[in-house]
């Protein structure tokens, strides 16, 4: 089945969200890991949100999330609907 048949079922859409909110929330993790990766493991949580989040930095922190996980969870559904 192609793509522009898929995106017209609502079960395609649901396992999008599915798999796009798993990978949304590991990708954070790892994204965090990386970036604050001394004040993670010290629990040091205010400068784990002044290096990611402060100063309208978690807009740019969780949109690029979204949009990758979107695309990432449309392209895996896709390629595993029969």
């Amino acid at each position: 089945m192609g793509f522009t048949q898929n995106i017209k079922k609502a079960s395609f859409w649901a396992n999008v969200m599915k798999v796009g909110c798993v990978f949304f929330v590991i990708i954070t993790i790892v994204a965090l890991l990386v970036y604050s990766f001394k004040d993670v493991f010290s629990m040091n949580w205010e400068g784990v949100a002044e290096t990611n989040f402060n100063n309208g930095r978690w807009l740019n922190f969780f949109a690029s999330k979204i949009v990758l996980s979107f695309v990432y969870a449309t392209y895996i559904t896709n390629k595993n609907t029969k």
